[in-house]
């Protein structure tokens, strides 16, 4: 097989050029793969490397396999066989190979075990009981976020120690220790070990270190602008003398420093190999131009990046299509018509679409509009929205108010946040409450008489027993379901209640907010708690033909024919973090919307909300910054908005509600418009609250105020 058939000119000199250092900057859908595999078939087949000899890292076990099975292919292999590229993996899978075989050197047996991510959780769960520390103060899974980023700094448990300022981090200096000493107690290493023992191996041995810079005469790297400092401290260790070295990337891709990937690796690469040759993958075989041109005019307003233009031979296609909305719900429904639109008529399958978002909060309102329409959907790297647990336990709380006889809804909550309340106890109250006669909240009113159960569960279920009755109250006193929420979130100290990651936190206090800024457009209670069992009882099918809703995050490495950008307003996207983090932070988020353009491959659909629900109030942001980047057309958006002259600096948002009245102009007998349930006649009206029966189907009763109901 002719190896350099099929390739352009760029990646053939790419696989051509097999002596010194070489940089390949591949952009977007520009074949690095492809590049990758047929460079590993020529270093076999035309310069006689032995397989054995070559180091080929990907960043997932599905890229090796991928790889392998394409190189199997062009050589006529068996990719299967041990024998064939047996150094061709993750960098955690060659780092346990070289430990395995060379680890007795720093201490490290040979048949040591591998804890995973649950494995540590439970190593330091014991730790933290066993040192008496406040597990409420000190979270498992933020000791373990601690230790590995600690691990892939290199940071050994006594260095970490030196620098420990304050409090939590003290405490992790502690357990850290104690975990260090546990774990090589148990022949263990995790994750991170493997990295980090594994530049000890080549660091402190300059045999070993020599050994394996003899064995691998080339070594490729793919994805290097996502390394971090121990897989950089590795590669650089095990680069021979002829310094044969190979790294694939694209620092405009570069999202990941929240886990640590430091892209300045690439960018300094030339610099860590001096007489690099740089080769620019730069066409693209994936996107239109009018896509690369408005992602290109994205990325070029950051400082810190390499220079590359993509090209295609696709064609211009479609130009980019701005979507301006009222609001969050009127962005989802939009977004949703166009699917239904052209699927209807049998332009496209629903697997052509992606909509990708900022936050996981915002599906909420994709997955209301697309249930709606009956669109079969997937969420990829995350949860439906009423499945995530922090709405579970509020709709369970507010359940338990509406229905006091609920048993699943108490069980649920009844030490949730934790409340000193074990299983006996439990069991033990919901025997006496049954025997009773008394629904559950009297019974925990009354749990004072329950003398089998130890002082504090029964002062713990008193105690629940009193928030649940008021807010019983704020219900039979026609309270706004929002408030009622706000109000046993704020009582119980759910939000503060579990020490968690802080982009857990993040994600948990944006899904409740959303929850909250749902629940003000119902009247009552009893109106949102049947439209939220309707939703996420909700079967959204199995079937292949689905769209996929998606972080821009997980969107990665992924490609679909039509993509929605949406949510592109400043403090959403580009987050509000931005604004207190410095320009390091603006790069990443302009670099993630560049990821999120590139996904698609024939149109490309970028929307804004005029006002948007946040943090339980509506807010009305600027159109993001992106917008005015990507230089698109202007006259696509309202008159009302303008982007114009944006800069780096955080927006101060002088938009005015000018879209709704605080009161509603409507009247029994008119004809509405929701952005939400779409058309309907208003049917009854008692203050604030309107009573809408729509025309396709049921009727609700809505808060006037925060529904946004609209006279047709």
């Amino acid at each position: 097989m002719d190896i350099l058939k099929g390739l352009n000119d760029a990646q053939r000199e790419a696989v051509e050029t097999t002596s010194g250092p070489l940089l390949i900057l591949a952009g977007a859908g520009s074949g690095k793969t492809k590049t990758l595999t047929h460079r590993i078939a020529y270093l076999i087949q035309e310069k006689n490397i032995g397989p054995e000899e070559i180091l080929a890292v990907t960043f997932t076990n599905k890229a090796a396999k991928e790889m392998r099975t394409r190189l199997g292919e062009i050589l006529g292999m068996r990719a299967d066989s041990f024998s064939f590229m047996p150094w061709m993996g993750t960098f955690h899978g060659i780092c346990v190979r070289i430990l395995r075989l060379k680890g007795y050197a720093i201490g490290v047996e040979n048949n040591f075990v591998i804890y995973d991510e649950t494995d540590r959780r439970t190593l330091i769960k014991n730790i933290i009981r066993d040192l008496k520390i406040d597990e409420k103060q000190t979270k498992p899974a933020a000791v373990s976020a601690a230790i590995s980023n600690a691990k892939n700094q290199l940071l050994s448990a006594e260095d970490y120690a030196l620098s420990a300022n304050w409090g939590f981090e003290q405490r992790v200096a502690q357990i850290y220790e104690e975990y260090e000493i546990r774990r090589r107690k148990a022949n263990a290493l995790d994750f991170d070990d493997l990295l980090m023992e594994t530049v000890r191996l080549l660091r402190d041995n300059k045999d070993i270190r020599a050994f394996w810079q003899d064995k691998f005469k080339h070594i490729l790297i793919d994805e290097y602008q996502d390394t971090n400092a121990a897989q950089y401290a590795i590669v650089k260790m095990l680069v021979a003398s002829e310094r044969n070295i190979c790294v694939v990337g694209d620092d405009w891709q570069s999202i990941y420093s929240w886990r640590g990937a430091d892209f300045t690796n690439i960018l300094n690469f030339e610099r860590d190999f001096p007489g690099t040759k740089v080769i620019k993958l730069e066409q693209n075989y994936r996107s239109t131009q009018s896509i690369l041109n408005a992602a290109h005019n994205v990325i070029m307003k950051n400082k810190q990046r390499t220079d590359k233009k993509l090209f295609t031979k696709i064609g211009e296609g479609e130009a980019v299509k701005l979507q301006e909305a009222r609001d969050e719900d009127d962005e989802a429904f939009k977004i949703a018509a166009q699917i239904f639109s052209y699927k209807s008529v049998g332009a496209r399958n629903f697997a052509d679409f992606a909509i990708l978002y900022r936050t996981n909060a915002q599906s909420q309102s994709f997955e209301k509009a697309l249930l709606r329409y009956q669109i079969p959907y997937k969420i990829v790297g995350g949860t439906r929205f009423y499945d995530r647990k922090e709405i579970k336990d509020t709709l369970a709380y507010l359940r338990a108010i509406y229905n006091p006889l609920d048993t699943i809804a108490f069980q649920r909550i009844i030490n949730v946040p934790a409340r000193s309340v074990g299983k006996v106890s439990e069991e033990r109250f919901f025997n006496w409450q049954s025997q009773n006669g008394m629904d559950i909240i009297s019974s925990l009113l009354m749990c004072n008489e329950l003398t089998t159960l130890p002082s504090r569960a029964r002062d713990a279920l008193v105690n629940l027993g009193e928030i649940l009755r008021a807010a019983q109250i704020m219900n039979e006193g026609s309270a706004n379901p929002a408030d009622i929420i706000d109000f046993i979130l704020s009582k119980t100290g759910y939000t503060g209640s579990e020490k968690l990651l802080e982009s857990e936190q993040i994600d948990r206090n944006e899904n409740l907010s959303v929850m909250i800024s749902e629940a003000k457009t119902y009247a009552d209670l009893a109106s949102y708690l049947e439209d939220a069992a309707l939703l996420s009882s909700s079967d959204t099918s199995a079937e292949d033909d689905q769209i996929t809703l998606m972080t821009l995050h997980a969107a990665k490495g992924l490609e679909f024919p039509v993509v929605f950008l949406a949510g592109m307003e400043e403090g959403l996207f580009p987050h509000s973090r931005v604004y207190s983090s410095g320009p390091e932070e603006l790069e990443e988020e302009r670099r993630l919307c560049y990821v999120g353009m590139t996904r698609a491959k024939q149109e490309l659909i970028l929307s804004f909300a005029a006002s948007r629900a946040q943090f339980g109030q509506r807010s009305y942001n600027a159109p993001s910054r992106f917008i005015t980047d990507a230089e698109l057309e202007l006259e696509q958006f309202n008159e009302d908005f303008s982007i114009s002259g944006a800069t780096d600096e955080p927006f101060i948002d002088e938009y005015v509600d000018n879209f709704y009245n605080d009161e509603p102009q409507i009247q029994v007998g008119d004809r509405v418009r929701s952005a939400a349930f779409g058309d309907g006649e208003i049917i009854d009206i008692e203050g604030m609250a309107v009573e809408v029966k729509f025309d396709r189907g049921g009727s609700k009763k809505l808060n006037a105020e925060f529904a946004r109901l609209e006279k047709i």
